[in-house]
C-alpha cells in the first residue's frame, strides 16, 4: 500500500524512504521493503484505521487489520503480531472479552484504545493483562511512542553473563527469561516479568510508583500511577497461584510503593 500517492521509482532513487517502509533496490533493481515489526491494529472506525495504518507503516512497521473481536483472535493465532493496538468499543465481541481470550492463549503485548469516560474498562483492562492504554482523541505520536517502548521491553536484551537472583523461595534467570517459586516456573507475562525482576534487583527496598513506572515502564512513558498498581495486582495473583507465601513477600507498603520482602 502506498501513503498518499507516493509511488516508488528505484530507477531514480537507490533507496526509498516512504509510507510502507524503507525500500532497498535488489540485484533486479526492485524495492523490498524492511519491516521492524508486525502491529495487529483492531478498531472497527475507518478513519481512525486509515490514520493508524499510514502512520505504522510510514515508522516501518507491517501493519494487520481487524475489524471485530473474532478476527482478531483468528488473525492473532494465524500471524503471531508482535504488538495489538486493541479498541474496547468493538461490535460483538468487546475489546475486553478479547483482551481475555488473548491472555489466556499467549502473551503478545496489548495496548488499548479508550475513551475518557472509560475509566472502569481501562482499569480492567489492565487487570486482564493488556501492557498499556491511550485515551481517545489521542496523538499518533504518543501512541507511536507506547507501542516503541511496549516492544522494546517485550525484546529480549543482549547477551549478559549468567545471573540468578534469589529471594526467600522465588529464583530469577534473566538471561533465561525464566522465574520460579521454588522449583516451579510462574508462568509471567513480560510486564510482570519485569516488574518482579525490578523488585528482586532491589530485595527489602520500597519503590515508589515513579520509581517503578520509570525502571520497568520506561522515562517516555506517561501513563496513570494506577498503571502500576493493576500490574501489582496482577503479579501477587500469579505469585499466589504458585503458593500463599509468594504472594505476601509482595509487600504493599500504603502510602509509599510496594517491596519485595522474604520476612516471615
Amino acid at each position: 500500500m502506498w501513503g498518499r500517492g507516493l509511488r516508488p521509482r528505484p530507477h531514480i532513487y537507490p533507496s526509498l524512504l516512504l509510507a510502507g517502509g524503507l525500500f532497498l533496490c535488489n540485484h533486479t533493481n526492485q524495492p523490498r521493503r524492511i519491516m521492524t515489526a508486525t502491529i495487529l491494529v483492531v478498531d472497527d472506525e475507518p478513519a481512525i484505521v486509515d490514520v493508524l495504518t499510514y502512520n505504522l507503516e510510514k515508522a516501518h512497521y507491517r501493519v494487520l487489520v481487524a475489524r471485530d473481536g473474532l478476527s482478531a483472535i483468528e488473525i492473532t493465532k494465524r500471524e503471531r503480531p508482535d504488538l495489538i493496538v486493541l479498541d474496547l468499543m468493538l461490535p460483538g465481541m468487546d475489546g475486553l472479552e478479547v483482551c481475555r481470550s488473548l491472555r489466556q492463549g499467549g502473551d503478545v503485548p496489548i495496548i488499548m484504545l479508550t475513551a475518557r469516560d472509560e475509566e472502569v474498562d481501562r482499569i480492567v483492562g489492565l487487570e486482564l493483562g493488556a501492557d498499556d492504554y491511550v485515551v481517545k482523541p489521542f496523538s499518533v505520536r504518543e501512541l507511536l511512542a507506547r507501542i516503541k517502548t511496549v516492544l522494546r521491553r517485550a525484546q529480549p536484551g543482549p547477551p549478559s553473563a549468567p545471573t540468578v537472583f534469589r529471594v526467600g523461595g522465588l529464583v530469577m534467570k534473566p538471561d533465561r527469561h525464566e522465574a520460579l517459586w521454588h522449583d516451579d516456573l510462574l508462568p509471567l507475562s513480560t510486564l510482570e516479568f519485569d516488574l518482579l525482576h525490578t523488585l528482586m534487583r532491589h530485595p527489602g527496598q520500597v519503590l515508589n510508583r515513579e520509581q517503578l513506572l520509570s525502571q520497568v515502564w520506561g522515562y517516555e512513558y506517561h501513563g496513570d500511577l494506577r498503571t502500576v498498581d493493576t500490574a501489582v495486582k496482577r503479579l501477587r495473583a500469579k505469585l499466589r497461584e504458585a503458593h500463599q507465601e509468594a504472594a505476601e513477600m509482595l509487600v504493599t507498603v500504603r502510602g509509599v510503593g510496594y517491596k519485595l520482602s522474604d520476612d516471615e
